[in-house]
């Protein structure tokens, strides 16, 4: 009776432990699976420890400048710049998603077209460039951007158009997933 006890009690355990690990590929506000908004840059290889960290710079100083991150099969996750390219201890600025696993809380991720954002999300404000519109979102750290191929062709050639949501089709895909993290300590770290 004591032993069926305690091993309710280890499996219980377990169990609880086991629910409380975090999905390595949920991006909430502050946080894509094990890297937050307060690594620093240089700790970016302890953070991925288990795959490939590929520095865009050549450097004797460790981790600084852009990093690639791949898993150690070769798939590509994520690209991450720092606030600050020369400085190891700057926080992470932005993080450009590869990997369609990668999701939020609502779904949104790689694979997500523009009716899955209207539906899920408030879209703050849509950004024109010569060839790309990019569009913020309330609720989160994301913003999307998508090739102006997507767009009725009437509205593709003109930077200075204004695009509004109802101008993007609801079948639009993802070009780039993107996430910024305007950090409260950016100016601390890069006092440093």
């Amino acid at each position: 009776m004591t032993k069926t006890i305690i091993a309710s009690l280890v499996s219980v355990l377990l169990l609880v432990q086991c629910a409380k690990e975090k999905d390595p590929f949920l991006i909430e506000n502050g946080q894509i699976g094990k890297l937050s908004r307060q690594i620093q840059i240089k700790q970016i290889d302890s953070v991925f420890a288990l795959d490939s960290i590929v520095k865009l710079k050549d450097n004797v100083l460790g981790t600084q400048g852009e990093v690639e991150i791949f898993e150690k099969g070769g798939k590509k996750l994520m690209l991450i710049t720092p606030f600050q390219d020369n400085k190891p201890t700057s926080l992470v600025n932005h993080i450009q998603i590869y990997d369609e696993r990668f999701k939020t809380n609502k779904g949104l991720s790689l694979n997500s077209n523009f009716k899955d954002i209207k539906k899920n999300y408030t879209i703050k404000n849509i950004e024109t460039t010569i060839g790309s519109v990019v569009v913020f979102l309330n609720e989160t750290e994301v913003y999307l951007v998508y090739d102006k191929k997507e767009l009725p062709e009437n509205l593709r050639y003109n930077p200075s158009l204004v695009i509004e949501a109802s101008n993007i089709p609801d079948d639009a895909k993802i070009k780039y997933f993107m996430i910024s993290w305007e950090n409260e300590d950016k100016n601390k770290t890069e006092e440093d």
